[in-house]
């Protein structure tokens, strides 16, 4: 805890993002969240998130003590209850149905990837049950994993610290609006900012003319879903006309005669008639970015909720390969992490989660197990769904859900909703009521980052920072406190040995020779750097070299060069069908004043994002008679939703893009309004991914009506 008047020096988690920032204190109150200039990840940048954090701290809404469900599942009727009783209910309805059904009639359900999710892991893993319910079809994991298939290593990050001395001299912004999502998570954003400010061209490949696109060299507005196909026709142009590193070819890669075999079958010619970005254009960009050196690429979400996302990420690495701007000085980095600190990234280490208890026949037992390729660990909603309502392939019985509210975020809703009714028992841990936690058992309030001491990482690449406890509200708790909490009453003590949440960064940090205090005084430690880390090391594949054509997946049974796929809903797969639903459809990007569902509480945050909105091209609003403002029916095959019509010339008359995760905290419980404005009623819940079964998030059709 601080005393009065006091700046403490911390770390944000409103987002993903492990921005710096000062802390202000006045008579043991925070008053004001700011960037803290001297931090050297953020250095001084902080976004709207950031700076409501008091508001969401002190908000009258939280969650401040458990909760028993006192009533029918939607009743909103809750009764107090103690830490011990709700603990020890939870630990007992576990262990009951472990006993009785085996440990994969227990799930989690993660949200996104905030300190939680080492915990969270571990604690699956030790109790025994496969069953993870996560957004790792649809975020970040598949990057991740075709990193691990083609390099060996966690995937490749934009050098734009320059600890080599040199800084990028052009960045390629790939599915990632930089500036609308909360700038990459707070800190890649800023970064990429002052590089292109600072003179570097910029490419942005997207659907929408972002902030970032309005402002980019080079705009190339490509149709949602088709970006292998417009990545695998900038590789015919840098092959044909020679562009490519030849040294690096050569000596570091495996697979480049198929691949110069495949770009055959893309012309730019054949790239403009799928993804509708002109000859030129492609042209354009591929000899811009294979002739600037180096070069970064920027890549997000918008990659990950693609119907081809595993290929695409493929293509997209084979792209930095070729044009040798992997891992040098100033292009996409494998970062060093700092030695000896406990790895707790499950990409990094995934053995610290205790990944080795899971045995084969355990995993086989996984919920969708064989829909793809095994790196893929998370179970899709939709198939969770199905096993609750049907029983099948056995008993489903009980939830733990963590930060997470997947009535807003995930596809089938209503088919989850239901099957959150029919569980024999859930427990949720939120900081708010939700939809969500609206049909649990149990609710636990959870803790803000203002009330955590961690040993703070962005996924591990180059450093671990210090956040500092500064506030306590009401009886909330660190989620790492309830997980060690629960471990010892489910029998997994030995696993979770940390007494309390400042043991366990001790024990994080004791490699290295300190505890968290002396941390908390340092603030940062980071690795020290080393690039072309492939000349003496290779790359820690099957073949010591980046595999261009994938080893892995070939013994897998899928192509081990990259290749396009049609979406399952287009003009072009599905014509029928798009004469009655015209238009393709984007969503589940994350808009700036929110995190996904979170926020929509916070008045300075909906004042500025009052509404849900969908953005249509003038030309598409003045053929359906729709005028800027007016609300709108969105529907899709699946169902149908109302949004505001925000009208933007930098969307094609051919495609509109929903904002997603919208409810209204707001309005009456159990259900918030969320079935009135959520884009997760129109998702289609069929894995479009052959590899591994991402969901067309970014490319399904709709029509729009007054």
């Amino acid at each position: 805890m601080t005393t009065a008047g006091t700046v403490v020096k911390s770390i944000c988690r409103m987002c993903h993002g492990v921005c710096g920032v000062n802390i202000h204190v006045e008579q043991g109150r925070v008053v004001k969240v700011t960037g803290d200039p001297d931090h050297p990840m953020s250095r001084g940048y902080i976004c709207s998130k950031g700076r409501a954090s008091p508001e969401f701290l002190y908000h009258p809404e939280r969650l401040q003590y458990p909760l028993k469900r006192a009533g029918a599942r939607g009743e909103n009727k809750w009764e107090r209850i103690s830490w011990d009783e709700a603990l020890d209910t939870t630990a007992e309805r576990l262990l009951h149905f472990k006993n009785e059904h085996g440990p994969e009639s227990v799930a989690l359900a993660l949200g996104t990837g905030r300190p939680y999710m080492f915990m969270s892991l571990r604690f699956a893993n030790a109790f025994g049950t496969p069953n993870v319910i996560s957004y790792a079809h649809a975020c970040y994991l598949p990057r991740v994993m075709a990193s691990a298939v083609t390099c060996g290593m966690h995937l490749p990050v934009c050098d734009f610290y320059g600890f080599g001395g040199v800084k990028p001299a052009l960045v390629l912004v790939w599915g990632c609006n930089i500036q609308e999502t909360g700038s990459a998570d707070g800190m890649c954003g800023p970064m990429a900012t002052r590089v292109i400010r600072n003179g570097a061209p910029s490419i942005v490949v997207d659907p929408r003319k972002t902030p970032r696109a309005q402002k980019a060299d080079l705009w190339v507005q490509v149709r949602p879903g088709t970006d292998a196909a417009l990545a695998l026709a900038m590789l015919h142009v840098i092959i044909e006309e020679g562009l490519y590193d030849k040294e690096f070819v050569e000596k570091y890669t495996v697979g480049f005669d198929r691949l110069v075999e495949r770009v055959k079958e893309y012309p730019p010619s054949r790239g403009e008639e799928i993804s509708w970005v002109p000859e030129e254009t492609i042209r354009e960009a591929a000899r811009l970015y294979a002739t600037t050196k180096p070069a970064c690429m920027l890549w997000g979400n918008g990659l990950d909720q693609s119907p081809n996302c595993f290929q695409t990420a493929r293509a997209l690495l084979i792209l930095r390969a070729v044009t040798g701007n992997i891992d040098v000085p100033g292009g996409d980095v494998f970062w060093v992490p700092p030695e000896k600190v406990f790895q707790t990234s499950p990409f990094v280490e995934p053995e610290n989660t205790l990944l080795g208890m899971m045995t084969p026949e355990m995993a086989a037992k996984k919920l969708g197990y064989g829909e793809t390729i095994p790196l893929n660990p998370g179970v899709r909603h939709p198939v969770f769904w199905d096993a609750v309502l049907e029983q099948k392939p056995y008993p489903v019985k009980a939830l733990l859900v963590m930060g997470t509210n997947p009535l807003l975020t995930s596809s089938a809703p209503l088919k989850g909703e239901e099957a959150l009714k029919r569980l024999d028992f859930s427990c949720c841990i939120d900081l708010f009521m939700t939809p969500t936690a609206q049909l649990a058992d149990i609710v636990l309030p959870a803790a803000s980052w203002l009330e955590q001491d961690d040993v703070a990482d962005l996924h591990f690449i180059w450093c671990v920072a210090a956040r500092q406890k500064v506030a306590e509200i009401g009886e909330c708790w660190d989620d790492k406190k309830i997980l060690f909490e629960l471990a010892r009453r489910v029998g997994l003590e030995e696993f979770f040995p940390w007494k309390d949440v400042r043991e366990w960064c001790d024990s994080v940090l004791e490699g290295a020779g300190i505890d968290l205090e002396s941390f908390k005084e340092i603030g940062l430690l980071q690795g020290e750097m080393r690039y072309r880390k492939h000349e003496t090391d290779g790359f820690p594949t099957a073949s010591g070299k980046f595999e261009i054509a994938c080893s892995a997946l070939e013994v897998m049974g899928h192509d081990p060069v990259p290749d396009y796929l049609e979406p399952p809903e287009s003009p072009y797969s599905t014509p029928d069908l798009s004469e009655n639903y015209p238009l393709i459809a984007i969503t589940g990007a994350k808009i700036e004043p929110f995190f996904h569902t979170e926020l929509r509480q916070l008045a300075s945050q909906r004042a500025r994002n009052p509404d849900p909105l969908v953005e249509l091209n003038p030309e598409t609003a003045e053929r359906l008679s729709i005028a800027e403002g007016d609300w709108v029916w969105i529907e899709s095959p699946r169902g149908k939703i109302r949004q505001r019509a925000r009208l933007t010339h930098g969307i094609d008359p051919r495609v509109v893009s929903i904002q997603h995760a919208w409810w209204f905290p707001e309005r009456e419980p159990p259900e918030y309004g969320w079935k009135e404005s959520s884009a997760s009623l129109l998702l289609d819940p069929r894995p479009a991914d052959p590899i591994w079964g991402s969901e067309p998030w970014k490319g399904f059709l709709c029509r729009v009506y007054k």
